[in-house]
């Protein structure tokens, strides 16, 4: 069995010696270069000489995603400008974006560790990679870029969106990967399917997907439909970019943590303690070779879990589990907590729906309320008698998918259905849950 790297199999020590060096060397630079962490940890009656193993993390203070809106656009960065080659940044649609940077070792760490998940998932140098992932200021498209080039895969570097093209070139090109969003990948299916095509029949093996919580339901269907293997990776730009974590093809159970470059922590997310390993909480992450924008404790929001015995692939890199959503994501329908993505697991159980669905919040009257609007498949909306979605056929149906959804999930939903390919599609991440209220909040009365 060949890795990629040779730190991918280190023992526990070896793996923890090596992070130590690098905390002990992170802390230093922040504290030094960055006028944010020294004052965070004057704050805290810290300095740098307090940090000596791995346990000590527990002192320092987080990093949230205000702090980098607050230090717009470059406070937080650790080396003179003069030494940074790439900028990205997020959208800003909710306040000034995050800014990110790097140099050009933070570039070549970053290949790397892309060039490492891709192996992982079974890229091999020459092989057609599709990269559907989103160009620009995201990190998503640019990030697997830069990983496919440094394993050496001839890269397509097509963005998202124009999906006749998409599968026009996956048609000529003939890419052994692809690597998009999952709903986007659905979308790509779908348009295939439309225009006579078997997307099982294309010579796509491998399918690399991230960007937004998804089920092991939907990886099912999306395998079925393609015939493939459909791989999670995970990253988000404050951190680095897509790379953090990717799933083996081997066992698909668990993401592998580049731990060499950032160390992980799981936290109850209102105690702000750690929780035990297998246990679910916040992931927090922080960097351990990063120069430009180095981090220091970042709460990710993402839910999730991490277990730490060595994989059937061979690899004793720490794995964290499938995300199963963020904390902004988390609904409380009548007392209960959900995030979509267990919705999402709950429909694609359900023969009779695809799996495009939205998750609708408005007011009635004085009280939020929810809906969840899905889409019958094909057959079955041809089924129905004057293709009648109120008909008793369809009511049953709405029926058994709240009778499911109160069974499984605990919650009690009013379902619409809807004729297929009507709501709209994802070219990117998918818009799963739709706000008509006039402010957000995460509860649902």
């Amino acid at each position: 069995m060949s890795f990629f790297s040779e730190r991918e199999t280190w023992s526990k020590d070896q793996m923890e010696d090596y992070q130590q060096i690098g905390l002990i060397e992170t802390v230093k630079r922040v504290y030094n270069d960055v006028p944010f962490y020294r004052k965070a940890f004057d704050e805290n009656h810290l300095s740098p000489e307090d940090i000596h193993s791995l346990d000590d993390i527990q002192k320092l203070p987080f990093t949230q995603k205000k702090h980098l809106r607050e230090n717009y656009p470059f406070q937080l960065l650790a080396t003179p400008m003069e030494e940074v080659i790439r900028i990205h940044a997020s959208s800003g649609t909710s306040g000034k974006p995050t800014v990110v940077a790097y140099t050009k070792n933070d570039m070549v760490c970053w290949g790397e560790i892309v060039a490492r998940g891709i192996y992982m998932a079974g890229g091999r140098k020459g092989d057609v990679l599709h990269n559907a992932y989103g160009y620009g200021l995201f990190t998503g498209g640019l990030g697997l870029h830069v990983g496919s080039e440094t394993l050496g895969c001839a890269t397509v570097p097509i963005s998202g969106g124009n999906t006749s093209k998409q599968i026009t070139l996956i048609q000529d090109f003939q890419p052994k990967i692809i690597s998009t969003t999952p709903s986007y990948l659905l979308n790509i299916g779908e348009s295939m399917r439309k225009i006579g095509i078997d997307p099982a029949a294309t010579s796509i093996e491998r399918a690399i997907l991230g960007a937004e919580p998804w089920s092991e339901e939907m990886r099912k269907e999306i395998e079925k439909m393609f015939n493939i293997k459909a791989i999670d990776i995970y990253g988000l730009s404050e951190v680095m970019g897509p790379g953090i974590a990717m799933e083996c093809e081997e066992c698909q159970d668990g993401l592998h943590i580049a731990e060499d470059h950032f160390l992980v922590e799981v936290i109850n997310p209102d105690t702000l303690e750690n929780v035990p390993d297998g246990e679910d909480g916040e992931l927090v992450f922080t960097s351990l070779t990063k120069e430009a924008l180095p981090i220091i404790r970042y709460r990710t929001g993402d839910i999730s879990s991490i277990k730490r015995e060595t994989c059937v692939c061979g690899r004793t890199t720490t794995r964290m589990n499938r995300v199963k959503g963020r904390i902004d994501d988390m609904l409380i329908v009548r007392g209960v907590n959900v995030f979509p993505s267990e919705v999402e697991r709950y429909i694609c159980e359900i023969e009779e729906l695809t799996p495009n669905y939205q998750i609708h919040l408005f007011k009635k009257g004085a009280l939020d309320h929810v809906e969840l609007h899905v889409e019958v498949c094909e057959n079955y909306f041809s089924s129905l008698p004057n293709n009648d979605l109120k008909c008793e056929m369809a009511k049953t149906l709405i029926s058994t998918v709240q009778q499911k959804l109160k069974m499984e999930a605990l919650i009690s939903i009013e379902v619409k259905l809807k004729k297929p390919f009507t709501l709209k599609r994802s070219e990117g991440k998918a818009s799963r849950i739709i706000d008509k209220r006039e402010s957000f909040t995460p509860t649902i009365l």
